[in-house]
């Protein structure tokens, strides 16, 4: 039976078993709607602009393991999920992204609402396509979800033209897809496995440093099971934290720029360092030629790509993360590692991960937030927000961290939240966010509101763009340029101190929060962080904003000078 191009793209959906699909219509996707229409087993999501429906897209994949899925229309509609796309693919998130495109007939010739989608995102994605035969839609939707889900997740787009959307072809979807030049590893090389169990024998200060890749396998467990076999101690990037538990005897902490002590101290001192599903960028290396420079490498990783790419390694293995720690489990052994932990236990203690001003801090409210909720999603935005997050959060198998990794976009933290509560209803869901990266797409405050989704959103408001602050002065001399939210037309250009005499902030959060219908909070002491948590959890019908006023000149410490050493950290400003 022949159907229409929109009427296979349901049936494709269907078939793909996406059951909620973020969507925002428009003249070139608006077929695609009229097949949507009615449906039952499909939920659309509409959120208030396509960048908060891409990143809703990306929370409800990162928290379910699902492949997130998104529908727009041409031009504008597909150039907003742009960033997105990015922030998706970097943290190599599934996502099939539709975006509707003009007539066939018409594309090249400059039409109204038409661009390239495909030459926009195709560096900044996995794959992208335009379907410029309707005989070819089917074959071109089972290649998106079939390679946006596997080796190295990532986002796909795929651009169908108005005029494919309404003909008529073929109602067959394939069941499976052959995509020559495609062939992601499935296999684990047992000579570097050999190799790597071999240096691991030989070591007196291993170290498992532990990236996102291994989230991503959803190989937490197994993970878990092979520190305890091994008796290593384990780092992690802030991407990586939560494979284990944070309050493992073996988990030492984060490593990087804003790490504690202990772990940039391990990093630099291990003899053997087994690294798996990182890709070792800047912001964990620090002076790439002084990074573990006196340990033996070995790097697991799906992507053969990110191998050696930043940092040479010694022995290299292509490998899902899972599978290899799944062999690695049946054939490593005890080692040695106790004058090791204690190096590690007592650099840890001297040098102790925490804040040191009094009164309403960040750790103090992450700290709340650990003992509020036993199960939950936490999702961060992006600056100090999500720096103190990854500092003070506590995860295990019942607490999961969503955050910008690779892109680091401000503004991700409340979308994804609300597509983490849409794929994990019966869970809480919480976003710690910073006042500026709030307000990049506080319009999702009415998708969450319609859908009476009671997403707790924790936003630090200290007045400043505080992350770019910190850096303006600690290395800018104060200089306070373009980071102050509180400016006001009165203000003089070079103020460089916060003060009595600043203006008033705006928005009023808590009476936007309230004018949208959602619940909202101000907390100025810390002796309230409990009960205004405790009232968001009894909210269960719309989202609760609690906002709290913190000190507009706090730091995140420790930090790593630019281009310095892990060695050389900055404990104390």
């Amino acid at each position: 039976m022949d159907i229409t191009g929109s009427e296979l793209f349901v049936k494709a959906l269907r078939e793909e078993q996406v059951d909620i699909l973020f969507g925002y219509p428009g003249g070139q996707a608006i077929d695609l709607f009229d097949a949507l229409y009615g449906q039952r087993d499909i939920k659309v999501i509409l959120p208030r602009h396509e960048q908060g429906l891409i990143h809703a897209a990306d929370g409800y994949a990162r928290s379910t393991g699902k492949v997130g899925v998104c529908l727009v229309t041409s031009g504008p509609g597909a150039t907003n999920l742009v960033t997105g796309v990015a922030t998706a693919n970097y943290d190599s998130v599934p996502l099939v992204c539709f975006t509707g495109q003009v007539t066939t007939n018409l594309i090249g010739n400059d039409a109204f609402q038409e661009v390239d989608i495909v030459g926009i995102t195709r560096n900044i994605c996995k794959y992208a396509v335009t379907v410029r035969n309707r005989q070819d839609l089917g074959k071109i939707i089972k290649k998106a979800f079939f390679i946006a889900r596997t080796g190295k997740p990532g986002v796909v787009v795929v651009d169908l033209p108005k005029d494919i959307q309404s003909a008529y072809g073929e109602d067959t979807y394939p069941q499976t897809i052959d995509v020559r030049g495609y062939k992601p590893s499935n296999t684990v090389h047992d000579g570097q496995i050999k190799k790597a169990i071999e240096a691991l024998n030989q070591a007196r200060k291993p170290l498992f440093l532990i990236g996102g890749g291994v989230n991503i396998a959803g190989a937490g467990k197994e993970m878990r099971q092979l520190a305890e076999l091994t008796g290593m101690p384990v780092v992690t990037t802030i991407m990586g934290k939560g494979a284990i538990p944070t309050s493992h005897p073996l988990y030492v902490g984060n490593i990087g720029i804003h790490a504690g002590y202990a772990a940039n101290a391990a990093i630099s001192e291990c003899d053997v360092l087994f690294s798996i599903g990182t890709r070792f960028n800047d912001r964990i290396t620090g002076k790439t030629d002084t990074f573990a420079k006196n340990a033996t490498l070995i790097h697991i990783d799906v992507d053969p790509a990110s191998i050696s790419r930043n940092i040479a390694v010694d022995i290299p293995i292509v490998a899902d993360a899972k599978k290899a720690i799944e062999i690695l489990l049946k054939k490593s052994n005890r080692l040695d590692c106790k004058d090791w932990l204690k190096q590690i236990m007592a650099w840890k203690e001297a040098y102790p991960l925490t804040m040191k001003s009094k009164g309403l801090t960040p750790q103090r409210i992450i700290e709340e937030i650990n003992q509020s909720f036993q199960s939950a999603v936490v999702v961060t935005d992006v600056g100090q927000n999500q720096l103190w997050a990854t500092q003070f959060l506590e995860l295990d198998e019942n607490r999961q961290l969503l955050t910008s990794g690779g892109l680091g976009t401000m503004g991700y933290g409340f979308p994804a939240a609300i597509g983490a509560k849409l794929g994990n209803p019966q869970k809480n869901v919480i976003v710690i966010c910073g006042d500026g990266g709030m307000q990049m797409n506080i319009q999702e405050m009415a998708t969450a509101v319609v859908h009476e989704l009671s997403v707790i959103v924790c936003i630090l408001n200290n007045g400043y763009l505080g992350n770019v602050r910190q850096w303006q002065e600690m290395f800018y001399h104060k200089r306070y340029s373009g980071t102050c939210l509180r400016y006001r037309k009165r203000c003089e250009s070079d103020c460089s101190k916060p003060g009595k005499s600043c203006p008033e902030y705006t928005p009023d959060f808590i009476k936007l929060a309230e004018s949208y219908g959602a619940c909202g909070i101000r907390v100025t002491q810390a002796e309230e962080i409990k009960a205004a948590l405790r009232a968001a959890i009894n909210n269960l019908s719309a989202p609760t904003v609690i906002e709290f006023i913190i000190d507009p000149e706090e730091n995140v410490l420790p930090i790593v000078p630019p281009g310095s050493p892990l060695s050389e950290m900055i404990m104390e400003y």
